[in-house]
Order: C-alpha cells, then sequence, then structure tokens
C-alpha cells in the first residue's frame, strides 16, 4: 500500500528522502562509471610522481585555506530548533550560493583561459563556504577539526566515482562514534584521492567552459549544478546524523 505524502509530517518526508539518498550511495559503479573511472586511472598514471605531488600539495594548502580562514566569517552554531526550519534556511543558503557560483563560473568563463583557470580555486572557496554555513545551520561547530573533516568527507561524497563514493559514505555512517578514533592532525587525512576524485569529477565539465563563445555560459550552467548537487549531499549528510541522534535519544 502507497503512502499518501500529503499526511506525513516534515521530518517523515525527511527520512524517507534520506532513505532514498542512502541507497544511492551504497548502488554498485555502473559499466559506465567502472570503465570512466579505468580511464580516469589509466590517465593519472601517464602523469609523472612528481606532477601529482605538485598538484595535490597545491590542493592541500587551498583547501586547508579555506578551511581554516573561514571559521572567521562562519557563523556560530545555531541553537536547537525545528528540522524544517534549519533546511528551509539551508536550502536558502544553496539558492545563494549557487547563485554566485554562476555568476562567477560566467565571469571567468567569458574572460579567457587565464580566468577559467582562475575559476578553480574560486569555486572551492564558493563550495567550502557553504558547507560551512550548511553545518552552522544544523548546530555543528566547525572550530572542532573533527566537524572540518566531516566536510571534507561531505565534499568526496559529492565529486567522486561511484566506487569511491561508497567507501566514504561507510566511512559517514555513526560519525559521532567513529569521530572520536580519528587521528588530530589534517595532514593524516588523503589529500591524494581527495584532489585525484576531486579533478577527475570535474575536469570534463570544466574543460568545456575553455572553449571560445560558449564558456560563458558553460561557467553557469555547470557552476550552477556542482554547487546544487554539494549542496543536496550535505543536506543529506546531516539528515543522516539527526536520524543517528533521535535513535539515541529514543
Amino acid at each position: 500500500m502507497s503512502t499518501d505524502l500529503s499526511t506525513l509530517s516534515y521530518e517523515e518526508l525527511a527520512k524517507k528522502e534520506l532513505k532514498v539518498w542512502q541507497r544511492q550511495m551504497l548502488k554498485k559503479p555502473s559499466a559506465v562509471n567502472r570503465l570512466s573511472k579505468a580511464a580516469q586511472t589509466w590517465i593519472n598514471n601517464l602523469i609523472p610522481e612528481k606532477i601529482h605531488e605538485v598538484i595535490t600539495t597545491t590542493i592541500k594548502q587551498m583547501t586547508r585555506g579555506v578551511l581554516f580562514g573561514a571559521e572567521f566569517i562562519t557563523p556560530q552554531p545555531i541553537p536547537a530548533e525545528s528540522l524544517e526550519e534549519r533546511e528551509h534556511t539551508v536550502q536558502t543558503r544553496i539558492n545563494f550560493y549557487k547563485t554566485a557560483g554562476a555568476a562567477e563560473g560566467g565571469v571567468a568563463g567569458a574572460g579567457g583561459f587565464l580566468l577559467a583557470m582562475a575559476d578553480f580555486p574560486l569555486l572551492l572557496s564558493i563550495k567550502l563556504k557553504l558547507l560551512f554555513d550548511i553545518a552552522a545551520q544544523y548546530g555543528y561547530p566547525i572550530d572542532d577539526y573533527r566537524e572540518r573533516l566531516y566536510i571534507l568527507h561531505i565534499f568526496q561524497l559529492a565529486f567522486s566515482s561511484q566506487e569511491r563514493r561508497k567507501e566514504v559514505y561507510l566511512q559517514m555512517v555513526n560519525w559521532d562514534e567513529k569521530s572520536k578514533q580519528l587521528p588530530e592532525d589534517i595532514h593524516a587525512f588523503d589529500w591524494r584521492i581527495f584532489q585525484q576524485e576531486y579533478r577527475d569529477y570535474i575536469d570534463l565539465a570544466k574543460m568545456a567552459q575553455l572553449i571560445p563563445g560558449i564558456g560563458a555560459a558553460v561557467g553557469v550552467v555547470v557552476n550552477y549544478r556542482l554547487i546544487n548537487k554539494l549542496g543536496k549531499t550535505a543536506m543529506n549528510a546531516y539528515r543522516m546524523r539527526w536520524v543517528e541522534e533521535q535513535k539515541l535519544l529514543e
């Protein structure tokens, strides 16, 4: 018997959406996913190790800079509210960042090769700032290293291959318990996999931004979609923790 969704509370609807999302995170890679990942791995193997080291270090330092710099402009954790109130504000923030990211992508795409290249760190900053804002709305303190690590897991979850996505998702289940066993140093994070998965995920979409005449339009659409995907991933990641916390209180 199907359920009349109109009779469900906001929390019940959120749980249903969460279960659908969780099943998606656990799906096995399709043939296309596996082929794409194999091709990306082959290409990565052709790149000299020194180049990988440079790219990894660059992205690590850039991400660390945003992670540890955004705290000065990120709101403090929001006191307890209903899930519906929290997520109404979260969706508003996602919409704001989608618009900002799309505008930035359009300017970068219209500005030629150099501006298109500059779009990478700018877009990364926008994405991480969005995650800081979302974490605060759900009531989590971003000055806690473990919460910042959770943010990096959300980022990976949104921008990784299906195979890697499942691994990351399983690391996030029962996070409050697992986080107690984490090392204190963010240097222990696997930056190599982080940068490769992120780069592989967005490369094809962002390459078209370099094409004269259509770069601006591509920049607008791609950035908008990437930020929207990140926002939806973050909402479900924090819903998962909300459900886990509710179970502990029962």
